[in-house]
Parts: structure tokens; sequence; C-alpha cells
């Protein structure tokens, strides 16, 4: 992983999120006046599925396997750590900084939540959790709520909406496919 400049990841590290709703995505029902994703797929079945998956949401594999760049990560998630995500290429790319608002560690449940920090596209959180079924099922499931932060993203409209789904398809087609060695 390539650092950020030190100057910018100290300012992140103690900026204010940009949103009020920190830990939302833990309830049921999202905050209105966002815009919404919810996913839940089966990534196959066992505690083997269970455990790869796992390993690779926390290691940020499935981010990197999603064609995002991991710029600076201040450690594996945990509330606090900060992490500094791009997409895109040489001078036509996104910065997208997060930080991690909380972790989920139970027996059959295991996951985290970034939300969006200052030069953050979007405004919002999203949370990804692996989930072992009582029957053995494996899943990812992918809940974010976001609404246009940067003039880029308020100019792109309903495009950036399209952007949101494409990258969460490719998060589950990463896990899925990591989830299987």
């Amino acid at each position: 992983m390539r650092r950020a400049p030190t100057r910018t990841f100290p300012e992140l590290a103690t900026a204010p999120l940009t949103y009020p709703e920190v830990g939302a995505t833990r309830t049921e029902s999202m905050p209105s006046r966002y815009g919404h994703v919810f996913r839940d797929v089966s990534l196959g079945s066992g505690s083997e599925v269970f455990e790869r998956a796992v390993a690779a949401l926390f290691g940020w594999r499935m981010h990197q396997e999603a064609g995002l760049a991991v710029v600076y990560c201040g450690g594996k998630p945990a509330p606090g750590i900060v992490v500094v995500l791009q997409a895109g290429w040489g001078p036509l790319h996104l910065r997208i900084p997060c930080r991690v608002v909380y972790t989920v560690d139970e027996a059959d449940r295991r996951g985290f939540a970034y939300g969006t920090l200052p030069g953050h596209p979007e405004s919002g959180e999203e949370a990804f959790t692996v989930v072992l079924t009582g029957t053995g099922d494996v899943r990812i499931r992918i809940r974010a709520f976001s609404r246009p932060a940067s003039l880029v993203a308020r100019v792109g409209g309903p495009f950036t909406r399209l952007i949101q789904q494409y990258a969460t398809d490719r998060y589950v087609t990463a896990i899925r496919r990591l989830a299987h060695g």
C-alpha cells in the first residue's frame, strides 16, 4: 500500500465525519434524504468460506480486488482507523477518505462500517458484514446511505447512483472470488 502525503493523513485522522447520522447503517431504517444501497448475496457455504471472506474484508483485499487502490490505511478496520481509497488513474482519479465508525465481531457475523471524511465525493456511511447463517450459508451484506458532497457528484446526478451500484457489484464479485480462494 502506498501512503498518502503525511500532511493529509493527520488532518483526516482528526477531521469530523461529513454526516451527522454516524452508525445508522446498524439500524433497520436508514436516514431519509439519502440514497440507499442494500445488498445481501450468498458467497457459498461453510466455515472456510466464512473465514476467507472475513480475511478478505478485513485485509482491504475486497476493496483492492474491486478496483480501488488502498492509498493509505491506518491498519486493520477498527473504530477510528482512516483509509484513503483511490479510484481512477493518473490525474483522473478520486481520493476517497473514510474513517471506520464501528466493527462487528461475533462468532457468526464480522464486518465494519466506514463514514465519509472531507474530500470524499459523497457524504454518508457504508457497512460490510459477512454472515454465517444457521444453515451454513455465507452471505455478504452491504448497506449504505449517501448523497453527493462534491460538485462532481452533484453534477453527476443519477449517473452518480449508477456508479455506486457499479462499485457495490464489484465488491460482491471481488469478495465472492476471494471467499473461494
